[in-house]
């Protein structure tokens, strides 16, 4: 590749990193940070922190925001950044930092665990620990999913007319293929989580804005937090809010590592 090209490609590839919303980065740090933890031998980092259905209880229910941060090596961790990235980016500079927060430390991701350990214990009486952030990027590949149907509902191969919402049901099922080790009930809830929010079912759940511009007024979160993203600065509304048809479509959805846990492996 040329020099010029490649000094091109790197330029582009630290503004992105760069311009990335706070509580995006956050969720980075916090997937090294965990990684990082987890080279000592002192605590069990994995064991401590992931999500075990014969291990919840009032005491254990951290597990339920601990597993997405929580991988087994480096090169998973990596991985699933990489498939995070662009998506919680576009997620937060939609609804907001503290939104974001809110959501991802609440019903986002405990509603997904709860019907993953639901499945395990009632439905499978099994006991397969999962951890890693795969939940949380097919939970949000299924809000793009939705936001694309509907302002482009259908995409072409051969004479097959196939609707784009059915997009990450594809990957769902080619990642199962691929690695028949990763969780595909973990990534099913994620996902159906994620239809249900892209389709503004869990919308009742999201904080009133009303007092999240109390809150980021109060607090002067814009003028003390670098690249906080406030709500009047949201690229467009709450959920079930969706681009008009002079916005940009969303961006086709992208491939997500797999779940993993005690006897399943992490990633492809």
């Amino acid at each position: 590749m040329p020099p010029n090209i490649t000094a091109l490609n790197t330029t582009r590839a630290r503004t992105y990193v760069f311009r990335l919303p706070l509580f995006t980065r956050v969720v980075i740090i916090a997937i090294v940070g965990f990684w990082l933890a987890g080279l000592q031998s002192i605590v069990d980092i994995q064991q401590w922190g992931a999500l075990i259905p014969d291990e919840m209880g009032l005491a254990t229910l951290y597990r339920m925001n601990t597993f997405p941060f929580i991988h087994l090596n480096i090169f998973h961790a990596v991985m699933n950044i990489l498939a995070l990235t662009p998506l919680m980016e576009r997620f937060e500079a939609e609804y907001g930092t503290l939104n974001c927060l809110a959501l991802f430390f609440g019903p986002l991701t405990t509603i997904p665990a709860f019907l993953y350990v639901g499945l395990e214990k009632f439905v499978f009486g099994s006991n397969v620990a999962v951890m890693g952030a795969s939940m949380w990027v097919f939970l949000l590949l299924g809000v793009e999913a939705v936001k694309t149907y509907k302002v482009n509902p259908n995409f072409v191969i051969g004479t097959y007319s196939i609707p784009t919402w059915t997009t990450p049901i594809g990957v769902l099922f080619a990642m199962a293929v691929l690695v028949p080790s990763s969780s595909f009930w973990g990534h099913a809830a994620g996902l159906v989580v994620g239809y249900g929010a892209g389709l503004g079912y869990v919308k009742f759940l999201a904080p009133p804005e009303k007092i999240l511009r109390w809150i980021e007024g109060k607090l002067n979160l814009l003028g003390r937090l670098p690249h906080y993203v406030s709500i009047d600065q949201k690229t467009y509304g709450r959920f079930g809010v969706l681009p008009s048809n002079n916005a940009p479509a969303a961006a086709s959805p992208g491939v997500a590592l797999g779940l993993v846990g005690s006897t399943q492996r992490l990633g492809p």
